[in-house]
């Protein structure tokens, strides 16, 4: 059980750090952890997807936010 509570506490670091490159990296070093099983793995894997999405759907929010900022009347200021 200690190797998936550091696996979860790396995870969470992760997360945390709300770098989408650090995620896609651990997502791939997760996809060759024979130590866990496939449950825990995808458990894992599943958290780090998630925050992806929500960090790339935040993302394109404050984008079209920035649009809206910078279009006045239909033109760019």
């Amino acid at each position: 059980m200690a190797h998936l509570e550091e696996v979860i506490a790396r995870v969470d670091a992760a997360i945390a750090e709300n770098v989408i490159e650090h995620m896609n990296e651990l997502l791939i070093a997760l996809s060759d952890d024979a130590e866990l099983s496939r449950e825990e793995r995808y458990a894992q894997q599943q958290r780090l997807r998630v925050a992806i999405a929500q960090k790339g759907h935040h993302h394109k929010a404050e984008a079209e936010q920035r649009r809206e900022d910078l279009t006045k009347g239909g033109t760019i200021i």
